[in-house]
């Protein structure tokens, strides 16, 4: 499809600013760039290019690939060059032939080169990364092209960087989009109160497309029900379409989700909760779905190297959200009334633990972000889980957010509660903190609701209404 840039959106746009502004640098200059934009399905990647292409005074060709045939393809981008350049539609045999004139041509002016979901005409086309490597190398002195390639198949985007690739040490600018954080996703509802907001991400999660749909008119739970767990909810099917596009024996995938959204972490426990049939057979599922990045691998921080003690995360949250209650009662949704479903098998659980604990990973989020811009008072090298063992009570366990840095290790407990958070709990958590031996020399605490009686001036105590203000 040929896009005309005064047919681009004009909703608004949020977030991406140092993605934007690597853009922006790479079609600087009279030299030729190769640029590689990739990331999964509705992550923004499109609107991201178009967003930067907005007012740039070069002259943009800016093709979405079609799943077709090579010729089908070829007539598009011959339809897209008549327009671009006011000629009548020029007649090409081949692609080679297309993206030649078009090098040739930028010899004569700058021109920027937008070839998205590149991986469609990839398919269809033999030997198009050597095809594009011989022009990238045979113009690389005389010019001035900028090539944009982006692409949803987070693999075949990935291979493109290989050294078996021919395009191998040609890619001179990659952005890996990844989904948004809570800061930049919860730009997208801005009406909802802070604590509503903590529950839009945790369904929804940093995903562009998914944060547009919901309705500022309706609660939370109107749109988790129109948007997620009704039938022919609007996303019903949307983790199903993305998975199989990606994964071709979804049924093991699909098995090691519902195992992670019950909980389980540890690759023991995941292979005995699955009905994944070997150890190797989980190995290589989880390997895909980390590739994805969809499934993330966590290692606590005092001991990175120990295997037993890594656990494994669904790090979409709207992915985990579906496995979770959609797939899980499919059979349910279907022949219950929305509400009651949602009340039955929904409800209590997502106020309880789910949220809760997706509310730890925006307190992590909140703590990286605040660190990259050089806000705490002692920057952190490390963040993480904190594995620990209680020989006196025998016991082990976790700790969700610790940070080190070098003056040692600060302890951070996130409470997702109604009333505020008073002296006595704040003192139970530090009692517990140090009966496991955990050497720390601060504590800090998250609290949705603020903080009761709580004057400790070597506390670090965070408020959720106050955490970007």
């Amino acid at each position: 499809m040929a896009t005309n840039r005064k047919e681009w959106s004009e909703m608004a746009f949020f977030g991406r600013t140092s993605e934007k502004r690597k853009l922006l640098d790479a079609y600087q200059g009279d030299d030729q760039r190769v640029v590689l934009v990739y990331g999964r399905r509705r992550v923004g990647k499109s609107e991201l290019i178009k967003q930067s292409l907005k007012g740039i005074g070069t002259r943009v060709l800016y093709y979405e690939c079609k799943q077709t045939s090579e010729m089908n393809n070829v007539e598009s981008l011959a339809a897209l060059i008549s327009d671009a350049f006011a000629y009548p539609k020029p007649s090409f045999a081949h692609m080679e032939e297309v993206l030649t004139f078009l090098f040739r041509k930028a010899r004569q002016e700058k021109m920027i080169l937008v070839l998205d979901e590149y991986p469609y005409v990839r398919n269809v086309v033999v030997g198009l990364d050597s095809i594009l490597q011989s022009l990238i190398d045979s113009e690389k002195d005389a010019s001035h092209m900028k090539l944009v390639l982006c692409g949803s198949s987070i693999e075949v985007m990935k291979s493109l960087l290989d050294v078996e690739n021919p395009l191998y040490g040609r890619v001179d600018v990659t952005i890996n989009l990844k989904a948004m954080d809570y800061y930049d996703a919860a730009l997208f509802y801005p009406t909802f109160s802070e604590e509503d907001k903590v529950r839009l991400y945790s369904v929804f999660g940093g995903i562009p497309y998914y944060n547009r749909l919901i309705d500022p008119a309706r609660s939370v739970t109107e749109n988790i029900i129109n948007l997620a767990t009704a039938p022919d909810a609007r996303l019903e099917n949307e983790v199903g379409m993305y998975l199989r596009s990606e994964i071709s024996k979804i049924t093991n995938a699909n098995e090691v989700f519902e195992t992670l959204a019950k909980g389980f972490s540890k690759f023991s426990d995941i292979l005995s909760q699955s009905h994944v049939s070997s150890g190797p057979t989980l190995v290589d599922v989880l390997e895909k779905l980390m590739r994805l990045e969809i499934v993330a691998k966590e290692a606590p921080i005092n001991d990175e190297e120990n295997k037993k003690k890594t656990g494994y995360f669904i790090c979409d949250n709207f992915v985990l959200f579906f496995y979770r209650y959609v797939f899980r009662f499919a059979s349910q949704i279907h022949v219950m009334d929305p509400l009651t479903f949602f009340h039955r098998f929904v409800e209590e659980d997502f106020e309880t633990i789910y949220v809760p604990s997706r509310f730890e990973r925006i307190c992590k989020q909140y703590l990286i972000r605040q660190n990259r811009e050089g806000k705490l008072e002692e920057p952190f090298e490390k963040i993480g889980k904190y594995y620990y063992d209680d020989p006196k009570n025998h016991r082990n366990g976790e700790f969700d957010v610790v940070t080190l840095d070098r003056n040692g290790y600060i302890f951070y407990e996130a409470k997702f509660r109604k009333k505020p958070i008073g002296g006595d709990v704040i003192h139970q958590e530090i009692e517990q903190v140090q009966a496991t031996g955990l050497q720390v020399y601060r504590y800090g605490f998250f609290a949705r609701s603020g903080f009761l009686d709580v004057h400790d001036p070597d506390l670090i105590t965070i408020d959720l209404k106050n955490m970007y203000r």
